[in-house]
């Protein structure tokens, strides 16, 4: 199972269509979203090439491949643009012996975690800044966001393939950083 992990598009068409250009050449199964698909959010400025509609037609164009979760800056209005849910506070993956908890990371966040294993892996969005922290008492992964990245990060998303993470620079593909799931 091959997933595409994206947080924090905030209605950014341009950074749409550079993901899913990714998504679609990468060949993967299906595209994770950790919220704040199509708000800039009032604390954001307005991000270079916003447009939320185009940006939801984008993604509804693979509506049966995206799971979703619901961000702080995402709406009951945003939901009636989207052909795919984006209501839940978190989301649950049973993966390769391994349970994924998905949360945008305002209600849940590494700070204020749900019980997890040991196994288990947090993957949360929110913060705009990629992470992948692998230790043995926890496992936590942060793909960053393609639109409006923080603390000096470029634009980036996340993958996992072979069980193994990797953090992808948005514009050319890079790996900048990857650690395996063992």
């Amino acid at each position: 199972m091959k997933l595409l992990i994206a947080s924090d598009i905030h209605g950014c068409a341009h950074a749409t269509k550079q993901l899913l250009k990714h998504f679609v050449d990468g060949k993967f199964d299906y595209l994770v979203l950790l919220g704040d698909l199509l708000n800039h959010g009032p604390r954001n400025p307005l991000p270079l090439g916003y447009d939320p509609q185009t940006t939801a037609a984008l993604l509804n164009q693979y509506a049966d491949r995206i799971i979703a979760v619901r961000g702080n800056c995402d709406s009951e209005v945003d939901q009636a643009l989207l052909a795919f849910p984006i209501t839940a506070d978190y989301n649950h993956l049973l993966l390769d012996g391994r349970r994924w908890f998905l949360s945008h990371g305002h209600l849940y966040s590494p700070d204020m975690m749900p019980a997890l294993s040991d196994n288990d892996l947090f993957c949360y969005g929110h913060f705009h800044v990629p992470k992948i922290d692998l230790q043995p008492s926890h496992r936590i992964f942060n793909p960053g966001s393609i639109t409006m990245p923080r603390e000096g990060h470029p634009a980036t998303f996340g993958c996992y393939a072979d069980k193994t993470l990797k953090i992808i620079r948005l514009d050319d593909g890079e790996i900048i950083e990857q650690d395996a799931l063992n």
